[in-house]
C-alpha cells in the first residue's frame, strides 16, 4: 500500500456559532467530518479514474476496485466535503420516481452490508422513516404511491390520523395521517463517503484530494489520460462523478449535459431531546444523527440563482421550474462569478476553476435558518431549548427530468458520467455508484441503465418530472 499522507486540512474559514446570526459556514467545517490521509504521488496510470469524492465517486472506486481494477480517485477538496455531508442522510425508497425504484432497493441493500465489507461503521441504520401531514392533497399522493409500492414489494403502510399522531406529537397540529416507510433508514454523512473511500483503499485504490481533474487527454475522441493540477494520470475509463461541477468539466470537451443547481439551507442541533430518527412534516424535517444531534431542514426550500449555466440551459428546465415554482425562490449573487455555473468558460489551459474553489461552500440563508429554528421550537416543545451547533448551504445539482444521469458520454469514447441526483444523491449512492462501476468495468449492469442515460435529455424526448 502506497504510503499517505497525514498532514492536516485548514478549511479556509470557520466562523464559531452563536445562535443562527454567526454560524460555521459549511458541514466541511464542522468537526463531525471524518478526515482521511491522501496517498502521496499520482499513479502514472490506472484501469480507472474516479473524478469526485463524494458518496458516488467513493461507492464507485470501491466496487471498481472490488472487481481487482486499479483505481485513482481524485478530488480537487476534501473527500465528502460538498453535498455528501450536507444532506439529510435518508436512505429511501418511500416515495421514489417510478424510474429509480429498482436502483434504490440495489442502494439499501448494498447500505446494509458495507459495515462487514470495510470493518468499519458507514453510519448506516435501517430505522424507518415517519411522515405526517395536515395537506389533504400531499397525503392524497402518498396514498397514490401504494400501488408503484406494491408493484416494487416496498414496505410501507398509511398511518391513521390518531397513528400520526402518536408517531410524530406536535404542537398546534392535528395530523390527517401519515406514511411509515418501514424498511427504510438513514446514514452518517459526515461519515459516509470517507469511510468508504477508505474501503475502495483497503482493496487497491488510492485517493487524491487536493488534486482537481483539469480535463481529459484525449486520442482521437477517445480517453487516454485524465489531466490533474499534479499531472497525468493515463487511463482508458474515466468516470465524471463531480456533481454540480459536471456539465462544467463536461463542456469543455463538447458534451452537453443540462444541469441545475438549487441553494439550500440546513441546521444542526447540539445533542438533545430524542423525539425519533428521522421525521418528516411539511413544517420540517429533522434527523437524529449518532451524536445525539438532529439536522434540521424545510422540504423544498431552496434558492435557485441565476446563472450564466442556468441561462443556457433554461429551456431544458422550463417544466420542472413550472411545476416546482412554489417552493423555488430566485436570486443573484456570487455563484454568478465563481462556482460550477460561473460567467465565462475552461480551456483547459492553467489553474482551472475546481481548483479556484476547492470547497463549494455556499452561506446558509439566514432567514430560512430562523425560520427552521422557530418551526422546530413551535411544532416540538420538547427542543424549545436547542441550541445551534453548525448551520450550511449547499448546492443540490438537478436535471430536467429530476432523475439521474448514470451513463456513458455520447461523444467521448472512454468517459461515464454520475450525475444530476436533484437531491437523491446520498440514499441513492451506493446503487448509482455500483451502476457506474458496472458500466465502466463492462460488466452486466445491475438494474435497466435506460432510464439515466444522458441522452434522454438531448434527443427530444418529453420530459416527465420526477418526484423530488
Amino acid at each position: 500500500m502506497p504510503r499517505t499522507s497525514t498532514q492536516p486540512f485548514i478549511p479556509a474559514r470557520s466562523v464559531p456559532c452563536r445562535g443562527v446570526r454567526q454560524q460555521f459556514r459549511s458541514a466541511f467545517m464542522s468537526p463531525l467530518l471524518k478526515q482521511i490521509p491522501s496517498d502521496q504521488g499520482i499513479p502514472a496510470k490506472a484501469d480507472a479514474v474516479v473524478i469526485g469524492g463524494g458518496i458516488i465517486g467513493a461507492t464507485a472506486a470501491f466496487f471498481l476496485a472490488e472487481r481487482g481494477l486499479s483505481v485513482a480517485l481524485v478530488e480537487k477538496g476534501r473527500v465528502g466535503c460538498e453535498q455528501s455531508s450536507r444532506n439529510w442522510g435518508w436512505c429511501r425508497q418511500q416515495n421514489r420516481d417510478e424510474r429509480e425504484l429498482p436502483l434504490s432497493g440495489v442502494a439499501l441493500r448494498l447500505w446494509g452490508e458495507f459495515e462487514s465489507k470495510i470493518g468499519e461503521d458507514v453510519g448506516f441504520r435501517r430505522c424507518g422513516l415517519l411522515y405526517a401531514t395536515d395537506n389533504p392533497k400531499q397525503l392524497a399522493e402518498w396514498e397514490s404511491w401504494r400501488e408503484i409500492a406494491q408493484r416494487f414489494n416496498v414496505s410501507t403502510r398509511m398511518l391513521s390520523a390518531k397513528e400520526a399522531a402518536t408517531a410524530i406529537p406536535a404542537n398546534g397540529r392535528r395530523w390527517l395521517g401519515g406514511v411509515h416507510s418501514i424498511d427504510d433508514g438513514k446514514g452518517e454523512p459526515s461519515i459516509a463517503a470517507p469511510a468508504i473511500a477508505e474501503g475502495a483503499r483497503k482493496r487497491g485504490a488510492t485517493i487524491h484530494q487536493e488534486c482537481a481533474a483539469r480535463g481529459l487527454d484525449l486520442t482521437n475522441g477517445t480517453v487516454s489520460g485524465v489531466i490533474t493540477e499534479k499531472g497525468l494520470i493515463r487511463t482508458e475509463a474515466v468516470l465524471c462523478a463531480g456533481g454540480a461541477w459536471t456539465s462544467m468539466f463536461c463542456r469543455q470537451h463538447g458534451i452537453l449535459f443540462p444541469q441545475a443547481s438549487v441553494r439550500q439551507t440546513a441546521l444542526r442541533t447540539k445533542p438533545t431531546a430524542d423525539l425519533g430518527e428521522a421525521l418528516y412534516t411539511p413544517e420540517v424535517a429533522l434527523t437524529r444523527r449518532l451524536d445525539g444531534s438532529y439536522t434540521l431542514a424545510i422540504s423544498g426550500r431552496a434558492m435557485l440563482d441565476i446563472t450564466p449555466q442556468g441561462l443556457r440551459y433554461a429551456r431544458w428546465f422550463m417544466p420542472m421550474f413550472v411545476k416546482r415554482l412554489k417552493a423555488v425562490q430566485f436570486g443573484i449573487g456570487e455563484s454568478f462569478f465563481r462556482g460550477p455555473e460561473a460567467f465565462g468558460g475552461w480551456n483547459g489551459r492553467g489553474t482551472s476553476p475546481f481548483e479556484k474553489t476547492r470547497i463549494l461552500d455556499p452561506s446558509p440563508n439566514r432567514r430560512t435558518a430562523a425560520s427552521i429554528l422557530k418551526r422546530v421550537k413551535e411544532l416540538f416543545p420538547a427542543l424549545a431549548g436547542i441550541e445551534i451547533a453548525d448551520s450550511w448551504g449547499a448546492y443540490v445539482d438537478f436535471t430536467p427530468d429530476a432523475v439521474p444521469v448514470i451513463s456513458p458520454a455520447e461523444g467521448v469514447n472512454g468517459l461515464y458520467l454520475a450525475a444530476g441526483c436533484s437531491g437523491h444523491g446520498f440514499g441513492l449512492g451506493p446503487g448509482i455508484g455500483r451502476l457506474a462501476a458496472d458500466l465502466v468495468a463492462n460488466d452486466t449492469p445491475c438494474v435497466d441503465p435506460t432510464p439515466f442515460r444522458l441522452s434522454r435529455l438531448l434527443d427530444g424526448s418529453k420530459v416527465k418530472v420526477g418526484a423530488i
